[in-house]
């Protein structure tokens, strides 16, 4: 690694994904991370521990990967108990499991934002048409105001559950201090879910502060870089200590109840744990943060990097005077005292021309409807953007 500053260079640790498509420039990176080298190594391990062990490699699992991966995560989000996480394959089990924390004899009343992501978005509006969940929902637009807005809205009470994403998806703006947010929520039965997955790993986040009050789901497929199936979720002490959607996995642990007269749980985050996966997204998760420990590296690393890299291609973007890509398209602004992802989104219609354009001189950036996202991580070196420059200036000439 080169010496520490804003801009690192961790090229050298990311080689097998390179060399696999070595003309594919990555700034779609707010999405599918390219994984270190270190994954392909557990990915072998999971498959030789199967070999090895058969059934009894669930041993390993819960006994030795998860805690493993639990005090990994818990110290990147300073969580005081590293028990407090579960794992699922991915986070709309979670939402499910959730929202059956609630009574069934009434619809779940449920405050949430305009901007996110389909996980949510689309689940919870098909149960608000059959009138399972009332939606209220604030808009994330405009960012500068959001914080305020929402916290506004959680203050005047009467919610079930606030559902709200640390960075929005669909702009990399975010939802203001977490600390701030679970102070105004007025009722300590009001379930608090921070959806991370665009700020874990991102952004520098402590939990400590909410620990006890908020739920925080994320996982590995964008900034921890290890890939699908390793979700993971905070779950405070004492909320939702029965959910109605469970899976065999719970069973395991100190149970509150014998079977046989009514179904038990772990007092732990195991009572959010669903039924038999696919371990290997916890191999290379486990993987990536001893990688990231030996290196050094933290949130607050990845963030600089990040901020460094969109610098980088603001500046050197602005000569060429493209269309749509200016810094008066951003939807969140750059710099000062602005808070945002590690990506970039511009508001164009161009959005979608533009990403096939790039597609085709392998440039990797993606957009939703008229908003254009180049995103920028660990994988991602200052020579990446440079060289994605020149192949944007040429694509999209006038």
């Amino acid at each position: 690694m080169t010496a520490r500053g804003p801009l690192l260079d961790l090229a050298a640790h990311f080689s097998r994904f390179r060399a696999a498509a070595p003309e594919r420039i990555n700034l779609a990176c707010h999405s599918h991370h390219d994984w270190p080298d270190v994954t392909l190594a557990a990915q072998e391990r999971c498959w030789m521990d199967a070999a090895r062990l058969a059934g009894d490699k669930w041993r390993l699992v819960f006994g030795e990967l998860m805690p493993q991966v639990q005090a990994h995560l818990a110290r990147h989000l300073r969580l005081p108990d590293p028990a407090t996480i579960a794992f699922a394959p991915n986070t709309h089990e979670f939402l499910r499991r959730l929202l059956s924390c609630f009574p069934a004899d009434r619809p779940v009343r449920i405050l949430t934002s305009d901007g996110e992501f389909h996980t949510a978005r689309r689940q919870l509006d098909r149960l608000g048409e059959d009138g399972v969940v009332t939606l209220t929902r604030v808009p994330a637009e405009p960012l500068a105001t959001f914080a305020e807005r929402f916290q506004a809205t959680c203050a005047g009470g009467g919610h079930d559950l606030v559902f709200v994403s640390q960075v929005f998806f669909n702009s990399g703006g975010t939802c203001g201090d977490l600390a701030s947010l679970a102070a105004a929520l007025p009722s300590p039965d009001t379930y608090l879910v921070i959806d991370g997955y665009h700020g874990f790993m991102a952004r520098p986040t402590d939990l400590s502060g909410v620990a006890s009050r908020a739920f925080y789901l994320a996982g590995g497929y964008k900034y921890a870089m290890a890939g699908e199936g390793a979700c993971f979720l905070h779950c405070p002490p004492g909320h939702g200590v029965r959910p109605r959607d469970t899976g065999w996995f719970a069973d395991f642990g100190a149970l509150a109840a014998p079977a046989g007269k009514t179904v038990g749980y772990p007092v732990d985050a195991g009572r959010f744990l669903g039924a038999t996966f696919d371990p290997s997204g916890l191999y290379r998760m486990a993987a990536v943060f001893d990688w990231l420990a030996a290196e050094g590296i933290t949130a607050c690393d990845a963030h600089g990097h990040a901020q460094a890299l969109m610098a980088r291609f603001l500046d050197r973007i602005a000569p060429r005077a493209i269309a749509g890509l200016g810094r008066a398209d951003l939807i969140t602004p750059f710099g000062g005292d602005a808070a945002h992802g590690n990506f970039l989104t511009f508001r164009t219609a161009r959005a979608g021309e533009i990403e096939s354009c790039l597609a085709a001189v392998g440039v990797h950036c993606d957009h939703r409807g008229d908003r254009l996202r180049f995103g920028f991580g660990l994988c991602t070196t200052a020579d990446d953007v440079d060289r994605a420059l020149v192949r944007i200036g040429d694509a999209l000439a006038a």
